[in-house]
Order: C-alpha cells, then sequence, then structure tokens
C-alpha cells in the first residue's frame, strides 16, 4: 500500500509586508502535535498569496485593469462581458498564462491589488532553507501554490509556481505500463498534482494558507533542484501561443506572401 497524507493547520498570523515567513510558517508547524510537524521527506505547500504579502508585492491600484496591463507581457485571448470588464488571458512576466495575469483583489485592503511573488523559485528556496534549519531536516520539499483556470475544463485548481527541494515533473519516458507498452510521452506534472491536492485541506476562505504533504517523498532532492519555472511551456512547444484573431491575422500574411500582395 501506497498513502499520501496531507493536513492544513490553522493558526497562521495575518502575513503583511516585511513579516519572516519562514518564522511565521515554522511556529505554526512547531505548534502542531509531533506527529504533524515537518519531517523528513515532507512538503510544504504555501500559497502565493501569503508569500506575496510578506514581499510587499501589495500595490496601490485604483483601477485592477491597469495593474493587469502592467503585468502583462502578451495578450492571448480577450473576450467581451456584459457584466465587467473584458476577460484577458495573458502572459504575465513569470512566463504563465493566466487569467488577469494572476493579479488578485481578493483578501487585501480595498484600493489595492495583489501581485504574485517577483521569483517564486527563489521564494521557495528561501523558505526551505529556513524550515529546515528549524526542524533539522535534510530532505524536506517546498511548493508555492497559485490558482489557476485550464483550457477546456471549467473551474480552478491550484498549480505549482515556485518550488525547491522536488522534482517538478517525474519523467516516465523509456519505461513501459502494466501491459509491457513503452511510455514514450509520459511526463507528469508532480508538483501541480501536489499542490492541487493540498487545496483540498486548505479551501479557498478558510485562512488555512500551509498545508505538508506526507508520502511523496521519492520525488524529493538533495538540493533545491530546477524550480517549477521549468514547466512554463513556451517558444515552440506552445501550440496555443496565438489566440484566433492573431493566428488568422499571421495566416493571412503568410498566405499572401507568395502573390506578392500586401495585408491589410
Amino acid at each position: 500500500m501506497h498513502r499520501l497524507t496531507i493536513w492544513a493547520p490553522e493558526g497562521l498570523p495575518e502575513i503583511v509586508a516585511g513579516t519572516d515567513l519562514g518564522v511565521a510558517i515554522g511556529d505554526l508547524l512547531a505548534a502542531q502535535e509531533p506527529a504533524d510537524r515537518p519531517a523528513e521527506g515532507d512538503v510544504v505547500v504555501v500559497t502565493s498569496k501569503i508569500v506575496s504579502k510578506a514581499e510587499g508585492q501589495v500595490v496601490a491600484a485604483a483601477d485592477r485593469e491597469q495593474a493587469i496591463t502592467d503585468e502583462t507581457v502578451r495578450v492571448v485571448a480577450t473576450r467581451e462581458r456584459p457584466d465587467g470588464p473584458p476577460l484577458r488571458i495573458v502572459e504575465n512576466r513569470l512566463g504563465l498564462v493566466m487569467a488577469a495575469a494572476g493579479v488578485d483583489a481578493s483578501n487585501t485592503p480595498e484600493g489595492t491589488v495583489l501581485l504574485l511573488p517577483k521569483d517564486p523559485d527563489a521564494s521557495a528556496r528561501a523558505l526551505r532553507a529556513a524550515l529546515r534549519a528549524r526542524f533539522g531536516l535534510d530532505r524536506l520539499g517546498v511548493v508555492v501554490t497559485d490558482t489557476a483556470g485550464r483550457p477546456w475544463r471549467a473551474a480552478l485548481v491550484d498549480i505549482a509556481i515556485g518550488a525547491a527541494g522536488i522534482a517538478p515533473a517525474d519523467d516516465l519516458r523509456g519505461g513501459t505500463d502494466t501491459h509491457g507498452r513503452p511510455l514514450n510521452v509520459t511526463v507528469t506534472a508532480v508538483v501541480d498534482e501536489i499542490a492541487s491536492a493540498t487545496e483540498l485541506v486548505r479551501g479557498k476562505a478558510t485562512g488555512r494558507a500551509v498545508a505538508v504533504v506526507r508520502g511523496a517523498d521519492r520525488h524529493l532532492s538533495d538540493d533545491d533542484g530546477p524550480g517549477a519555472a521549468t514547466l512554463v511551456r513556451t517558444g515552440p512547444e506552445d501550440l496555443f501561443r496565438e489566440g484566433s484573431r492573431e493566428a488568422y491575422d499571421r495566416g493571412r500574411a503568410d498566405a499572401l506572401k507568395p502573390l506578392g500582395h500586401a495585408a491589410t
């Protein structure tokens, strides 16, 4: 039998700019029963919201739309909505393709919005170092999560935008399935699966921003590892890089080139 255990302790204090997140989360976890404190091979999962708050990523923004524009490096798709501003799917400065560039206006003071951490992998590495020292651990993973939609699927899930001490993906290519067939393309996004699983015990409006995962130790690494940024699909591998309008315009321009016509 293989078992995965996940729990989300309560009692994390309000996080503000300048909060030492390693200390705050360390105090929260140290206050738990001995069996529920971090152990060798565990993964500590935290929401990007508290990381952003601690790092001072709360910015004044009377207009959330302007904050989204400022965080956008590429517009993928837009859709007008009768009851509000247009929905924008964009690539943000981290390379993540998300609705509203990941700009969050919930659980922040009126007139402000919350941006994503500047470098979520670096945030995960710093938190891992602090927690390893606090609890005297060698093998500990840290995952920083954020909520995202998925093409062709309704509703939201949490994904990993930062990771340290854990392999972001499990590459099964070169192996075989249970029937002996070769696995040629299977690579599972381990940190995304962990991030999504913890949301089941953390919740969106409970104040439980930290979770501990036990049983995923085979995915842990001795060093910080490459981070979650390696899961961002960019360039030629991104089959949906363009929105429909952009793809149409480019296709039309390419079609007219051999004819010597100018696209208008």
